[in-house]
């Protein structure tokens, strides 16, 4: 005996495909802004203010993209 289940699933319309995207967008930016803004920081710190925090001056930039955007 055979058995068929059918659903229907609601599709975005345009309109919510491109607020989706403009959401996308918008996060990205923001992300990229605050691994800029870390990036920045860090920098600014002396190597004895560095080595406080168990951060190289090599490792900045991991730490700020792990910071912005996650591992």
């Amino acid at each position: 005996m055979a058995y068929v289940n059918s659903t229907r699933v609601a599709q975005k319309g345009l309109l919510d495909r491109l607020a989706d995207l403009k959401d996308r967008v918008l996060a990205a930016i923001q992300a990229r802004r605050l691994y800029a803004q870390t990036v920045a920081e860090l920098n600014a710190l002396s190597d004895r203010e560095l080595a406080d925090l168990g951060i190289s001056r090599l490792g900045i930039v991991e730490v700020a993209r792990e910071a912005a955007f996650g591992k």
